[in-house]
């Protein structure tokens, strides 16, 4: 009996040959995708954080005045301003995953009276009151803090203060906040946890023993010491004396009268008894310390 060859129709059935096509093309295609997809994630995750938060500046002088530049200060959003008595600080909502910013500065009434020489610089608290005026910056990103060109610290998920009240009428202060890193050098890590200070009342005066601070000690090591005391923390700048970029002085504020502080190191190395590296003393932790940069 004659056998009759099989008819293959293309459109039901493929041939053969075009199947092991078909299986070659697919088999490429994976691979390609297999190669690429984890570094085309990591380009994308990448990018999209520097489209996030990249520089954003603010510049202000003694009376406020803010003014915001760089390329994220879209990121940037007001929180509002209030008037603070006694160096004591206006507690801000910080939502997660933001970062909050406090400028303390005079009302521009007060500055008016010290351009005309009305008001003597000082590194004190003053009884009158001056004004916070916070922003939220949208970016829970690592950025790094820099004031008048000085590194301060890393932050994320955090709040910064700046004081300008002892700035002189007329100079501006800038703050910088730049970001992310990577894993470049200098990309902080995680800090320590503050669950040691959740307990505590941030109005209620308690004991704490002063920290050991001499003029020319790293920002980092003083903020550690403060940190370590669960203080608040405000900074500013100061021209001449000392080595730039090092704290000149960090005042501690005292529970009981509105303008008291422990200097450490104390001015014109006059030491105050009770008042010295590791004396203990009531501190008011309802107004920040204040770390003064020498700039």
């Amino acid at each position: 009996m004659r056998s009759h060859p099989r008819i293959h129709d293309g459109r039901a059935h493929p041939r053969p040959h075009r199947a092991a096509a078909l299986v070659a093309g697919a088999a490429a295609l994976t691979t390609t995708l297999l190669a690429t997809g984890c570094d085309g994630t990591a380009a994308t995750a990448s990018a999209e954080q520097d489209r996030a938060f990249s520089t954003l500046r603010f510049a202000l002088g003694a009376s406020g005045d803010v003014q915001l530049s760089g390329a994220s200060r879209a990121a940037a959003t007001p929180a509002g301003s209030f008037p603070v008595a006694e160096g004591r600080a206006h507690r801000f909502d910080r939502p997660d995953g933001e970062l909050l910013v406090v400028l303390r500065h005079w009302p521009a009434s007060r500055t008016e009276r010290a351009s005309r020489g009305r008001l003597p610089r000082q590194w004190l608290p003053d009884e009158s009151a001056a004004v916070e005026t916070g922003f939220l910056v949208d970016t829970a990103s690592w950025v790094r803090a820099e004031l008048d060109g000085i590194p301060l610290q890393w932050l994320r998920r955090d709040t910064i203060r700046i004081d300008v009240t002892n700035t002189a009428a007329g100079d501006l202060t800038r703050l910088t906040l730049s970001g992310p890193h990577g894993g470049r050098s200098g990309q902080p890590v995680p800090p320590p946890g503050t669950r040691a200070c959740a307990h505590l009342d941030g109005e209620t005066p308690r004991q704490a023993v002063l920290p050991e601070v001499e003029e020319g000690t790293d920002v980092p090591d003083a903020l550690a010491r403060l940190n370590g005391l669960c203080l608040d923390v405000q900074y500013a700048t100061r021209p001449g004396g000392g080595r730039p970029g090092t704290v000149w002085q960090v005042l501690v504020p005292l529970a009981g009268r509105p303008v008291a502080s422990a200097a450490v190191p104390p001015s014109d190395g006059i030491a105050v008894r009770g008042r010295g590296p590791g004396d203990q003393v009531l501190v008011d932790p309802s107004r920040p310390s204040t770390v003064v940069v020498t700039r």
